[in-house]
């Protein structure tokens, strides 16, 4: 027994110190740094330790505006691409034919690059010099205003984003639920049919038990990929997030590093920790919520 943990263990060698080394020693370097005021990476100095970083960014408005922006993401895209993304599987899964050509058609939006999405994303909704948008040309048919999505205001360029996410995670959570629905046994369905059980119990009773492990993994992963979003909004904003008032807590990470504000290593180690703790909050919430409804069931 000795011998095989052994032979194991040296298995597991190599993925572990490949974690070891881009991720153990970089979280906890990173935590150190949090606490390093004023700390310059040309001279590896700094003038003193404390929590001076994370009052600084928990009172910089620009980081502020991130997290707001970041958990009206999260609370928005998330539980309705996941309930999206059930309907379709659903629709697809009782189409038996073409079920994996469309599964690939629902996938392409996936694998396609996410700045050429956020280009296409611009020419719906932004408003130029030649033309308000199709989306406004939509709106303007039935008798509405046209709205600026993309420099207008707050809650248009909000409902831009939301939009923009969940088109962008749909294909992928489709393709997990789908594969999710076809894997469950037929004999369940066949007794409820037998039984004569209405369609709303069979999901319900039998499909949603069955599949729920797949929804909680995709909540919990589309929870993690919310909170790290940065991408989506370069996309459809540009590189000034926050004159746009569009970041995001990555976002503000970044330009405190690279960005027209950067050279604050600090404040950005500060920041990447706040947002550590509330991915990992979450992240643990979820995970019990999961085991208690897989207890219950």
């Amino acid at each position: 027994m000795k011998k095989n943990n052994f032979r194991a263990w040296l298995y597991l060698l190599p993925s572990v110190i490949f974690l070891g080394v881009f991720m153990l020693y970089p979280l906890i370097d990173v935590f150190i740094y949090s606490f390093e005021e004023g700390y310059n990476s040309a001279s590896q100095s700094s003038f003193g330790t404390g929590i001076y970083n994370y009052e600084y960014v928990l009172h910089d408005p620009y980081f502020m505006q991130a997290l707001q922006n970041t958990f009206i993401l999260v609370i928005i895209t998330v539980p309705l691409s996941t309930g999206f993304a059930l309907v379709i599987s659903l629709a697809l899964n009782s189409i038996k034919k073409l079920r994996n050509f469309f599964q690939t058609v629902y996938f392409l939006p996936y694998v396609t690059n996410t700045l050429a999405v956020g280009l296409v994303f611009m020419i719906l909704f932004k408003k130029t010099a030649y033309s308000d948008g199709l989306v406004n040309i939509l709106i303007n048919l039935f008798g509405g205003e046209s709205v600026d999505f993309i420099d207008g205001p707050y809650w248009a360029k909000m409902f831009v984003l939301c939009f923009y996410t969940i088109w962008i995670v749909l294909p992928f959570k489709v393709l997990i639920l789908t594969s999710a629905l076809a894997s469950v046994n037929e004999t369940y369905y066949k007794a409820a049919r037998i039984d004569g059980t209405p369609k709303w119990r069979i999901f319900t009773r039998i499909t949603l038990p069955m599949i729920s492990p797949m929804i909680f993994y995709l909540v919990i992963t589309g929870f993690i990929g919310a909170f790290k979003a940065y991408s989506d909004s370069v996309a459809l904003f540009g590189t000034d997030l926050n004159a746009a008032g569009m970041n995001t807590i990555v976002g503000y990470i970044y330009d405190m590093l690279y960005g027209d504000s950067g050279g604050y290593p600090s404040y950005a180690s500060a920041a990447a920790i706040i947002l550590f703790v509330i991915v990992l909050t979450i992240t643990v919430i979820n995970l019990m919520i999961s085991k208690k409804g897989t207890k219950a069931g």
